[in-house]
């Protein structure tokens, strides 16, 4: 077995042996990226636009509505709610600041 291979054994049943929690420092971003991911994303009953930016921009996206004529919204950083899950249909950034 390669040294390659059998590192990341060795280190993972020393951290296991010491007790050090190597999975949750491994995963500690992970919970917020799946709650909120970047673009359009539902949950069970809401729709959401989160805007992920470092230079606090806000964008132009469009936002498709199921029974209704579609329309443009600008939003800045973070998460913007779009209306219930069952009206969107789905939102996308246009390429342009607002």
């Amino acid at each position: 077995m390669s040294l390659r291979r059998s590192l990341p054994a060795l280190v993972g049943a020393v951290a296991l042996t010491l007790g050090l929690p190597v999975a949750a420092a491994a995963s500690a971003h992970a919970p917020t990226a799946v709650l909120n991911p970047c673009g359009f994303y539902e949950t069970g009953s809401d729709a959401f636009y989160n805007h992920c930016t470092d230079d606090g921009s806000n964008v132009v996206i469009k936002v498709k509505v199921a029974w209704g004529p579609d329309y443009e919204r600008c939003v800045g950083p973070g998460r913007s709610w779009l209306g219930a899950a069952d009206k969107i249909q789905g939102a996308h950034y246009l390429g342009r600041t607002c």
